[in-house]
């Protein structure tokens, strides 16, 4: 009896289990499993009333194995930097050239492989795809010749600068604007408001150094950025002497955004692409080297001065190199190329007191003027100047030769490195050169860059009895001087009454 007690329980739980493991229709899940849960969450999170809280807790797992058979939000598709920057660099691999025109660039993979074994350099992958930038600009602007100049870094974004030559048809200088004289004629009718006005000041500042023309001195070349290769390429201004004088006294990281603005003492005259491309103009004048003999002076005829015809080179045709090692020996062996820019923010000297000649006036005082603004002319050194005439800044020399190996001494590459302008490197090999900047377009200043200090707050005007207010009188002073008056007045009306009596007869 006991056996068949047993069995026939057995029995009966199986089939009381088999009815709780039935799914449901709607839930798609079963009795059993969804009691096997609730119990679990009780043991799990034990609260104190259980008994009245096992409903909202059973509702709870109910609806957290919810899931919707159709789904109705879209993923919006998500792209990344990344990815939009190669989507914009595609074309540049899409590019077809006809290999019998000449190509007016440079061989930069030859460039890269040279820099590679100086230790400097961008990556091959970056590299190619900056000479397709290039070759993509050189076809845009029909640029008669162009080269990787170097990579300036910023804050957000970095500047690739390429550096080519005016065009014959973009060489003349654009125009300045001449200050218009304020000074009018003013009419009988204005002149009391005249009197009521305050004194104009007679001080006229000193008219403003004029820029150099397109293709000579500091305009010399034409500049063109982009922040990667495959983005449009922008077109720098030209540079003025006032910039580049402000761009020697301030220290400023560039961001990346062309048009954002410098704030500084003294104040910039330009945005941030202005102050990009004075720091252009100062490490090109400062860095831009060769070996001894690559360039030569050109020789003008009729030109008495030596001096003066030392402002262009060209390539000389008989150059045969300079072993690497006598490069790397002697400071002699290299030479600066570009014209050294003067104090004035010129590489060619201006008069400025010509053009205030020509504003004078013809009553006798051009000799005057002419007497007290005789201004000594500035010279800089000449063009192919050798680099052992640098000067040391801060008591460290300004240039560093080393050989690329001593390893292999044969096949070593001589390269100069600037401590002026960390940076700015220059290799060369048999009768190949070139010159590339990477950096953050700032000078080697020392220990600490100090900024420049404000002048001195004027003085305040000295007083005295002519300018100084008088005190305002009381109620009674008035009275007092009111009373006065009148007596004073009627002093004189009594003595025009007896001067008429005495004229009458």
């Amino acid at each position: 009896m006991d056996q068949e007690n047993r069995q026939q329980m057995m029995q009966t739980a199986i089939s009381f289990k088999s009815f709780l493991l039935k799914q449901g229709n709607k839930s798609n899940s079963s009795l059993y499993e969804h009691l096997t849960r609730v119990l679990m969450r009780i043991i799990d999170e034990r609260p104190q009333d259980s008994v009245d809280m096992i409903e909202d807790i059973s509702l709870d797992v109910k609806r957290a194995l919810f899931e919707s058979k159709q789904n109705f939000m879209q993923d919006l598709p998500v792209t990344r930097a990344a990815e939009r920057l190669a989507k914009q660099q595609s074309f540049l691999f899409t590019q077809e050239s006809d290999p019998e025109d000449p190509l007016p660039l440079p061989n930069v993979s030859e460039i890269g492989f040279f820099l590679e074994q100086a230790g400097v350099g961008l990556g091959r992958e970056e590299l190619m795809k900056i000479f397709l930038a290039l070759k993509l600009l050189v076809d845009t602007h029909a640029l008669q010749h162009c080269r990787l100049w170097g990579k300036i870094l910023g804050r957000e974004q970095n500047y690739i600068v390429a550096e080519a030559e005016y065009p014959d048809d973009d060489v003349d200088d654009e125009m300045e604007e001449e200050p218009i004289d304020d000074d009018t004629d003013i009419s009988n009718e204005d002149m009391h408001e005249e009197v009521l006005q305050p004194p104009k000041s007679t001080y006229k500042p000193p008219p403003p150094v004029k820029k150099e023309m397109k293709g000579s001195g500091t305009n010399k070349f034409v500049y063109y950025v982009c922040s990667e290769p495959g983005l449009p390429w922008v077109k720098l201004p030209v540079v003025t002497p006032a910039q580049i004088n402000v761009a020697r006294q301030i220290q400023k990281f560039f961001t990346g955004r062309l048009d954002a603005p410098v704030l500084s003492y003294p104040p910039f005259p330009g945005n941030e692409s202005n102050y990009l491309r004075a720091q252009i103009a100062r490490i090109s004048a400062g860095t831009q080297v060769s070996p001894q003999g690559y360039y030569k002076v050109v020789d003008e005829e009729g030109d008495e001065d030596e001096e003066a015809s030392r402002d262009t080179c060209e390539v000389n045709p008989d150059f045969e190199g300079i072993p690497v090692a006598n490069m790397v020996d002697s400071f002699t062996a290299w030479v600066h190329h570009i014209q050294h820019i003067l104090m004035q923010g010129r590489c060619t000297w201006k008069n400025p007191a010509v053009k205030r000649q020509e504003e004078s006036s013809p009553l006798g005082e051009d000799e005057e003027l002419e007497a007290s603004e005789e201004v000594e002319p500035e010279v800089g050194p000449p063009l192919l100047t050798p680099l052992s005439e640098d000067e040391d800044i801060f008591d460290c020399p300004p240039w560093t030769i080393l050989s690329s190996t001593k390893l292999i001494s044969q096949h070593a590459v001589a390269v100069v490195r600037s401590n002026v302008w960390p940076g700015a490197f220059t290799y060369a090999s048999e009768r190949t050169f070139e010159n590339v900047y990477i950096g953050w377009g700032q000078k080697y200043s020392g220990q600490g860059y100090s900024p420049t200090i404000p002048p001195v707050p004027e003085r305040e005007y000295m007083g005295g009895p002519e300018i100084t207010e008088d005190v305002d009188p009381s109620w009674s002073d008035e009275q007092e001087q009111e009373a006065l008056a009148k007596q004073v007045e009627e002093l004189e009306d009594m003595d025009e009454d007896d001067d008429e009596d005495e004229d009458q007869p």
